[in-house]
């Protein structure tokens, strides 16, 4: 039923975790993609090989998406690329640690930089593609953190939970040109930028344990999410949040 046949996907942090898989997924549906990654070449190699095995077009966008300059070049490229920005996924990001106190302005700088300027960055560079279509859908991937805070992870929690008033103000901005802001927020999932807390066997099994459904989710399960607000059945829903983290945070 969901058929993205000659549309186009800009995915951010798109050669790894919930990146790659939701690049897959929209390729499946008919998608051509463009996939952004900061340095792993040879895992955005990978993503392309299989897009391109899926008989779609797959192009590799590098940059450093912190630098606006980079982000405004990434965008035109696929728009020449490509010829259209029909969807835009805003999904890179880090995670690190920060404990408040210690004078750790890198980290924090570091965390605003990647996680809430280049959503800044690239919506902002998309967005006169799209009202010059007078459609178009953009995708925040924002976190649990966002809603509930996160102890030594704050700068983190922060540019989450700006992502998710940034879906909110945009989605009433951008209504009139026939745009729909929504937001993903995914609670633990099993990706790379968790590996090193997960190597702790027993923290992982209480984070498990700590999930209603019992469950740590991969990627894909976020990409579905992702898919349905790409597609015309969500041609009603804009400024909205899903929260795709087996009951962990109600609100």
């Amino acid at each position: 039923m969901i058929d993205l046949t000659g549309k186009t996907a800009l995915i951010t942090g798109g050669s790894r975790g919930i990146g790659r898989a939701a690049a897959v997924l929209l390729a499946k549906a008919g998608a051509d993609v463009a996939v952004g990654y900061q340095s792993n070449e040879a895992a955005a190699a990978s993503v392309r090989d299989e897009i391109a095995g899926l008989g779609r077009k797959c192009l590799l966008l590098k940059a450093d998406i912190s630098k606006e300059a980079e982000v405004r070049q990434a965008v035109e490229i696929m728009a020449g690329g490509l010829g259209r920005i029909d969807i835009l996924v805003n999904n890179a990001g880090i995670w690190t640690y920060l404990e408040i106190g210690l004078g750790d302005t890198a980290s924090w700088k570091q965390t605003i930089e990647v996680n809430l300027d280049s959503v800044f960055y690239f919506t902002d560079a998309v967005l006169p593609h799209m009202k010059r279509q007078k459609q178009g859908r953009i995708i925040n991937i924002g976190s649990t953190a966002g809603i509930r805070g996160e102890s030594l992870h704050s700068h983190y929690a922060a540019t989450k939970g700006a992502v998710g008033a940034l879906t909110k103000s945009w989605a009433v901005e951008f209504a009139p040109f026939g745009i729909l802001v929504n937001c993903v927020a995914p609670g633990w999932v099993d990706t790379d930028m968790c590996t090193e807390v997960f190597s702790d066997a027993e923290f992982r099994e209480s984070v498990r344990r700590s999930i209603p459904l019992k469950r740590i989710p991969p990627p894909e399960d976020i990409a579905g999410p992702i898919l349905f607000l790409a597609s015309d059945l969500a041609r009603h829903i804009t400024g909205a949040t899903i929260n795709v983290n087996g009951g962990s945070v109600l609100f």
